[in-house]
Parts: C-alpha cells; sequence; structure tokens
C-alpha cells in the first residue's frame, strides 16, 4: 500500500474515487478488526494513511507524534511516514471549517449546536471554536460528557443558530432518521451533516425546506482529503481543487430522476440519456411489475391503487438508495412525500413537462386511460410535480433534443 485508508467497515466509502482525482499513486481501503490497528501500524508498509470511524483515537497511542491540531482535538484521520516514524495530524478540522463556509455560515459571535459526542463531535466543536463561537452546546441522548439530552437542548437552546450533526443518524441503510425536529429551533440560519450517504439526510431536506442554508457531508470529505493529499505529498493543490472534485463526484454520484405525467416521455428520455451517458437507467413501473409479477393494470384491477402504491413505495426506497443511475418514475411516483424525500437524497428531480393536449391516453395506465381522466390527473399534480421538481424541461421537440438540455443544465 502507498496510501490509504483503514476503518472497521468500508464498503460504501468515497475516498479512493476522490484521491485518484489527486494523484497516479495507489489508494487502497483496508478494513480491519480493533486488534489488528496496532500491528498494521507497526508493520507500516505505507506512506500515508486516512483513518475513519471507529479508530480515530484507537491509533494515538501507536503514533511517535502528533499535531496540536489533533492533540487539542483528540483524534487523528491522517497519519505520515516521516523519516520511519508516523505522525498524526486532523484534516477534517479543515474540512469541517470549509463545510460550515460552504453553508454561507459564520459562527462567529454565533451559538453552535453539535448533535453527538463522538470522535467528529470534538472536531466540530474545535472547528466552531476556532471561527470564534459564542456557545458551542453538544447533545446526545443520555447528556453524558458535558452534553444536553436532546430534550434539554429543545428546551434551553431553542436560540441555537447553527447545527451540525456528528451522529450516524440518517445515514445508509437506515436513511429515514432525522435526529431533531427544526420546529425546535427557529433561529437557525445554517445546517451542516457530516454524513454523505445518502447527498442529502433528511435533515438536509428538512433544512432546505425550511429555507435554511445547509450542506451534507460530501463536501468535507472532499475537502478533508485535498489537504490529507497535500501532507501526504509535500505539495499545496491549486486553489478550487475540492470544489472542482466535489462538483465532478457530486455530478456523478447524483441520480437523474425524471418525472411527470404518465405519457410524457420519461422512459424514452432514460434510454437516450442512458446512450449519452453511459448511466444505468432503471423505470420504476417496469420494477413494481417485476417484483409483483403482474403488470399494473393487472395490479390496479387486483389489489386496487393503494396496494399499488404501498409496491411503488418499496420500490423507490430501495433503488433510490443507489447513485449514478438514471431513474424514470411513474406518474404518480411524487404524490407521497416519502417517495420525494427517497429520491432526493441521492438524486435531483427533473419535471418532464409536456403541453397537455399532447399527452395520449393508453389502456396501460388505469388512471390515464380516457381524455377526461388525463386532463383531470393534469390539473390536480401539476402543483405536485413543480414543488418536487429541481430542474423542469419543456418537451417541445425530439427526445434527443431533451436529453441534451437536461445533460447541459446537470453539468452547470
Amino acid at each position: 500500500m502507498i496510501y490509504g485508508l483503514i476503518g472497521e467497515k468500508l464498503g460504501h466509502s468515497f475516498s479512493a474515487e476522490i484521491h485518484r482525482r489527486l494523484g497516479p499513486e495507489s489508494y487502497e481501503l483496508t478494513e480491519l478488526a480493533p486488534e489488528a490497528v496496532g500491528p498494521f501500524l507497526q508493520e507500516g508498509n505505507f506512506r500515508g494513511i486516512n483513518v475513519t470511524i471507529p479508530y480515530k483515537q484507537t491509533v494515538i497511542p501507536c503514533l511517535d507524534a502528533i499535531s496540536e491540531t489533533a492533540r487539542e482535538i483528540g483524534a487523528v484521520n491522517t497519519i505520515i511516514r516521516r523519516d520511519g516514524k508516523l505522525y498524526g495530524d486532523n484534516t477534517d478540522a479543515a474540512g469541517l471549517t470549509m463545510l460550515l463556509r460552504r453553508t454561507g455560515a459564520d459562527p462567529a459571535g454565533k451559538k453552535v449546536m453539535i448533535l453527538g459526542t463522538g470522535g467528529t463531535s470534538l472536531t466540530a466543536m474545535y472547528a466552531a471554536r476556532k471561527l470564534g463561537a459564542r456557545a458551542v452546546i453538544r447533545v446526545s441522548r443520555n447528556g453524558r460528557e458535558d452534553a444536553v439530552t436532546y430534550e434539554q437542548a429543545a428546551a434551553e437552546h431553542r436560540d441555537a443558530q447553527i447545527l451540525i450533526n456528528t451522529t450516524p443518524c440518517g445515514m445508509y441503510p437506515q436513511v429515514d432518521g432525522c435526529p431533531v425536529d427544526l420546529a425546535d429551533y427557529p433561529d437557525l440560519e445554517a445546517v451542516a451533516d457530516v454524513v454523505y450517504n445518502p447527498l442529502r439526510t433528511n435533515l438536509i431536506l428538512a433544512a432546505r425546506k425550511r429555507g435554511i442554508a445547509a450542506e451534507g457531508g460530501l463536501f468535507m470529505l472532499t475537502a478533508q482529503a485535498v489537504r490529507a493529499a497535500e501532507e501526504f505529498r509535500g505539495i499545496t493543490y491549486p486553489e478550487g481543487t475540492a470544489d472542482r472534485i466535489y462538483r465532478e463526484l457530486l455530478g456523478e454520484k447524483e441520480n437523474i430522476v425524471l418525472t411527470g405525467m404518465p405519457g410524457s416521455g420519461k422512459s424514452t428520455v432514460s434510454a437516450v440519456l442512458q446512450a449519452r451517458t453511459g448511466r444505468e437507467a432503471v423505470d420504476t413501473d417496469t420494477l413494481i411489475e417485476r417484483k409483483a409479477g403482474k403488470t399494473i393494470p393487472e395490479i390496479f384491477r387486483e389489489e386496487g391503487e393503494k396496494a399499488f402504491r404501498d409496491l411503488e413505495s418499496a420500490v423507490i426506497a430501495e433503488v433510490s438508495a443507489r447513485g449514478g443511475q438514471i431513474i424514470a418514475t411513474g406518474g404518480g411516483a411524487v404524490l407521497r412525500p416519502e417517495n420525494v424525500r427517497a429520491l432526493q437524497r441521492n438524486g435531483r428531480l427533473i419535471l418532464l413537462e409536456r403541453a397537455a393536449e399532447t399527452l395520449m391516453p393508453t389502456d396501460d395506465r388505469p388512471l390515464a386511460d380516457t381524455r377526461e381522466k388525463m386532463d383531470r390527473l393534469w390539473r390536480e399534480r401539476e402543483p405536485v410535480y413543480r414543488a418536487a421538481a429541481d430542474l423542469t424541461v419543456k418537451l417541445s421537440g425530439t427526445p434527443e433534443e431533451a436529453a441534451a438540455e437536461i445533460e447541459s443544465r446537470w453539468q452547470a
């Protein structure tokens, strides 16, 4: 190993993809049991490594020296071999600082509330204090380690202005969680979440819905990786490197989610996008039929609309957990808020809007098999489609032209 990452479970790590953009040397992911961490470091067959959960404190006794930043935080996430000795640093602090700045938040003179008491919460405390926070409050379920409970926080710290989540709440595969009710904190100006899988947790989605500036952890992961790579190689990357890599990675990881009326061309445009981008394309209606072993008209006829919608929600929850896809949804997919949240966690929703009079009723769409039903559906669903959409593409030309517009606006 030249460079790499050690941790307990690394199956969903993006670190190797980031570091491949920072240099030609190999970067390997190594999962270690707790008892293997010390021997791995003693063997020392690496130039530099990153350290993730749960070993950011475990490694410290194995090191010859650590930076003042790592000492103040009490956690190490970057180890460099220098003249045969192991030197530890903490680049998470720089990454979290850049994440806070990306939200537009300035902690100076503000009350900052940190959710969690693990190693990353120590980094958040350090960063908030270095940025001049007026008060820093940690929150935990049991209120130990100088923290307040969630109940105390909601009662006594409603004036918190910046919220940083360092807990795994909302992280894959338990994506439905949200650590707090933001209604309890009316003065919030910004929310930062260190979780990066999914790209946007329920906490981030809830904050943005309230008009609060909010960013997930992918940018922090990228920024700290750039700083670590600089230490590995003894170089300084050009300004904007973290932003560039973040945009590239986000563009690759996000799902392109096509929404719109039955017959609007979602499946056709999806196929064209697949040919243009090389992304995997999935159709939720096709997956529903495959899962049920029967056609959608048969599901409606034999089990009713609710059974279909429940099956649709299950399929959407499953498929939206993966990234980098093109997802063509059914016409009613966005009617349930939980479906919209699931799709938004790892994707951007694009409304394909076709003039209502050009939408043709067909027998395979039970709710839109007549002109009258189609017109009524459009009137009922139009505001729902628009509220859910991140982008709207008006379909007046060919599917190829629509796909080209989506691709251009996606990369903008």
